[in-house]
């Protein structure tokens, strides 16, 4: 019975932290009307994950990276979308 009260694991954490950062980092809405706010937020949980333990050093650069490299890509008109 204890197995079904028990503290989530760290796999568990780690792709619910992973699924919430994407949900994030699909928000264009976000992106397009505040990106600074969008770059902060994303930061932010990627150093809180981090912090936690539940990505590794390359994992929290590699998501960093990405943030960087989306908004470029929206800056120069590739990131907007029609439908979302």
């Amino acid at each position: 019975m204890t197995a079904f009260i028990e503290q989530p694991t760290n796999d568990l954490m780690h792709l619910e932290a992973i699924n919430r950062w994407f949900s994030t980092f699909d928000d264009h809405a976000l992106r397009n009307a505040c990106p600074s706010a969008y770059r902060e937020e994303l930061l932010s949980q990627a150093d809180e994950m981090r912090r936690l333990q539940l990505i590794a050093w390359q994992q929290w650069r590699d998501l960093r990276q990405l943030v960087d490299r989306s908004l470029q890509r929206a800056s120069k008109g590739f990131g907007h979308s029609t439908n979302g």
